[in-house]
């Protein structure tokens, strides 16, 4: 009972170590599951193969969809700031300068912005976005095929399989408080 009385504070700083770790942990542990999920879903007429696929197209696609729904809880500086030192961890682990991964981040926005136009529901955004990187067009009936969209019934369970991957800001500020 003390532990919801008392909320454990957190600087931008230890949140975006929290927030890297999580993402990351986050799609270790969920790509292989989200691969055997699209590979048994009944939309597609043959299996696709997504065995020469690795979670990277996947990886970016979560770290765009959560940091867009950093502004709805946070003000706007606090929101830049948050941003910035996020970047910066994902940059350092994946090698690269800020502004390289900057780059990469906002060609991935831009994707998903398009693939999901005229939508801007970030979720719908991570389903097509999945869709289309990892080549699923190919896989489908005939009908969406010829469309190259995804078929609907797809897009729907894919974005009930992709909430799983946004972070649950409600649960967090029930355990942590931000200082600063």
């Amino acid at each position: 009972m003390l532990k919801t009385l008392f909320r454990r504070k957190l600087s931008d700083e230890q949140l975006a170590n929290v927030f890297v770790n999580a993402m990351l942990d986050c799609v270790d542990k969920g790509f292989d599951e989200v691969v055997e999920l699209i590979k048994e879903d009944p939309a597609f007429v043959t299996v696709p193969d997504l065995e020469n696929y690795s979670d990277g197209h996947f990886t970016m696609i979560v770290i765009v969809a959560n940091l867009s729904f950093l502004g709805d809880h946070f003000d706007p500086q606090q929101c830049a700031d948050l941003e910035n030192l996020i970047k910066e961890k994902f940059a350092d682990i994946f090698g690269m300068s800020k502004d390289v991964f900057d780059t990469h981040l906002n060609n991935y926005k831009k994707f998903m912005a398009r693939v999901n136009h005229p939508s801007k529901n970030m979720h719908y955004a991570m389903s097509k976005g999945m869709f289309h990187k990892y080549q699923l067009n190919e896989y489908q009936d005939g009908y969406f095929k010829k469309m190259k969209c995804p078929n609907p019934l797809f897009l729907k369970r894919m974005d009930e399989v992709m909430d799983s991957f946004v972070w649950n800001w409600d649960a967090f500020f029930k355990r942590y408080k931000m200082v600063g």
